[in-house]
């Protein structure tokens, strides 16, 4: 996967070089200047302080700036409690466009997916 152009992973870590999680980039269309934006966050003793979307900020910058896309997509399980990725992705400027009904399962049950995306004119890095 990351042998490809179509396909960008980042790992990111705390300020004492802990590895915090993982972010990328997949689907990269350069004709369409699209793809799809994914993080998965590590250790929970992290969350909280803001690592998760400083560095989905930096990777969204790369997408826009970089690698010229102009839109991003996403998608987060929409799930009670609320999922943290949600509020990270709605701080990055993502808007929520759309709904896929019990399509995803955890532990046997059925959870909706909500689909989001983000525009290079809506980034502003973090």
């Amino acid at each position: 996967m990351t042998q490809r152009d179509t396909h960008f992973i980042r790992v990111w870590t705390s300020d004492d070089g802990t590895p915090v999680g993982v972010a990328g980039l997949d689907t990269v269309n350069r004709s369409f200047k699209t793809g799809r934006f994914w993080f998965v966050a590590g250790d929970k003793a992290f969350r909280g302080r803001g690592y998760s979307t400083r560095a989905a900020s930096k990777l969204l910058t790369l997408a826009f700036r970089d690698l010229g896309l102009q839109a991003v997509t996403s998608w987060a399980v929409d799930a009670n409690p609320p999922n943290p990725s949600v509020g990270i992705a709605l701080r990055l400027g993502f808007k929520i466009i759309g709904r896929q009904r019990q399509c995803h399962y955890i532990d046997g049950r059925a959870y909706d997916r909500l689909w989001m995306d983000l525009l290079a004119s809506e980034h502003k890095e973090i």
